[in-house]
C-alpha cells in the first residue's frame, strides 16, 4: 500500500463493522458471501465483516502537489477458520499519479 494523506484536510475515512448474530442479515453482508461463493466455489457464511472506505483520499505527501484523488475499499471478513479482503476502486482504478509518490515501487494490495 501506498499512504493516503489526510493531514490537509482532504479526504474521508469511513468504516462499519457488520454484525452476524442477529437473524438479520446485512444486504452487504449477503452480497459478501454471494461473491466469495461464486468466485472461490465454497460455502461461505460470514461470522465478522468490516468494511473500510477511504473517500478522496489524495496520495502521501499531499504537499507534494498532485491534487489527484482516489476512492477505494477493503471489506474483510472471516467465518473464524477462513479470513478473505476484498479491494473495491473507483470506477477507473487508483486515481494518484505514481510519478509523484515518494517511493518507485508502488503497489496496490495487501499483504
Amino acid at each position: 500500500w501506498d499512504d493516503a494523506d489526510f493531514s490537509q484536510g482532504v479526504g474521508t475515512t469511513w468504516y462499519q463493522e457488520y454484525s452476524t448474530l442477529s437473524p438479520t442479515r446485512d444486504p452487504l453482508v449477503n452480497d459478501v458471501e454471494a461473491k466469495i461463493e461464486k468466485y472461490l466455489k465454497t460455502p461461505y457464511v460470514a461470522k465478522w465483516t468490516l468494511k473500510v472506505t477511504w473517500e478522496k483520499a489524495p496520495a502521501y505527501p499531499s504537499w507534494q502537489g498532485d491534487t489527484r484523488t482516489s476512492t477505494y475499499q477493503a471489506v474483510l471478513t472471516t467465518d473464524g477458520s477462513h479470513s478473505f479482503a476484498l479491494l473495491l476502486y473507483q470506477s477507473g482504478g487508483m486515481q494518484w499519479d505514481y510519478t509523484k509518490l515518494a517511493a518507485d515501487n508502488v503497489l496496490i494490495g495487501f499483504s
